[in-house]
């Protein structure tokens, strides 16, 4: 099973050079499928490429909503047995180890979990899920809201959290997330609501890149101290379709749930690559302190 990808053009300068005009135009109207991959039945991921966002989005537009409270509780406290059960199916997808030696430390002197997606892309929706999961394990957000991916791409209105304002509180791991763009229209293309800074371009510009993606500068992209990347979603979009964020989070502790299987044992995978990054150990219970929206 291959990742789901959202082509990055915004803020990668080798490849912004390289979209064809006549691309922007097809793009303005829809979002344009360029890959489609054999699968399991819950689905196969895709992958389409998409323009730059315009610059014209505002704190008041950013296409986030309250988060239940309970859904963010349900997504952090995923029991250690529910995980165990579940392991790393077939159905979900490993990390690439970069061999780099040197891990990538923030500011804070800890270990950093890059994270860079938009809120209109569906399998950015699709993987923030394990990421909540997974990096429960080692701390707690605060503040997470809702978003839905865009109505008019493929896997439409795919329910999922949003990083845009949140916190990540840990004693052992730092968590930076960049949501380049909302999932509302402004103008011919979506608004921009965080840039990378030089530093994580740089980061981009190696590691979204091949051998770690045959298909360079997409979305989702998920770095781990620069020792293990993801490109893509690990879990087809299309096993959301049609669940609201309740209907999802009461799942993720079924170990029977398809839900489950594809978002724990993605998680799994996260977890196993931080571990493997960092030597830092996941807590065998699950932190929920701050887990409510607002908090």
């Amino acid at each position: 099973m291959q990742r789901g990808t959202v082509q990055l053009v915004k803020n990668h300068p080798v490849l912004r050079a390289l979209v064809p005009v006549v691309f922007v135009v097809l793009v303005l109207a829809s979002l344009v499928i360029v890959k489609a991959t054999g699968g399991p039945s819950t689905g196969a991921a895709s992958a389409s490429k998409v323009v730059a966002g315009s610059t014209a989005s505002t704190a008041r537009n950013t296409g986030t909503l309250p988060l239940p409270p309970d859904v963010g509780l349900q997504a952090a406290s995923v029991s250690a047995s529910t995980l165990a059960a579940i392991g790393t199916p077939s159905t979900t997808v490993a990390l690439t180890p970069t061999g780099v030696q040197k891990t990538l430390i923030a500011s804070d002197d800890k270990p950093e979990v890059l994270f860079v997606s938009a809120e209109y892309c569906p399998f950015c929706a699709a993987q923030r899920w394990p990421l909540v999961v997974a990096l429960s394990r080692f701390g707690s957000f605060r503040g997470l809201s809702a978003t839905q991916s865009s109505a008019s791409d493929v896997y439409p209105n795919t329910n999922t959290f949003s990083f845009y304002g949140s916190s990540f509180a840990s004693s052992s791991l730092n968590f930076t997330s960049i949501e380049l763009q909302t999932n509302q229209i402004s103008g011919n293309s979506y608004a921009t609501l965080q840039t990378p800074t030089a530093s994580q371009d740089a980061i981009l510009s190696q590691y979204d890149a091949a051998p770690y993606t045959s298909q360079p500068g997409s979305i989702p992209f998920l770095d781990i101290a620069n020792k293990y990347v993801s490109v893509g979603s690990g879990y087809s979009p299309q096993l959301l379709q049609g669940l609201t964020l309740k209907q999802i989070a009461k799942q993720l502790n079924n170990p029977k749930s398809p839900v489950a299987t594809a978002i724990d044992g993605e998680a799994n995978r996260i977890v196993a690559a931080i571990t493997a990054a960092t030597g830092v150990k996941p807590s065998p219970v699950a932190h929920t302190s701050l887990a409510t929206a607002g908090s």
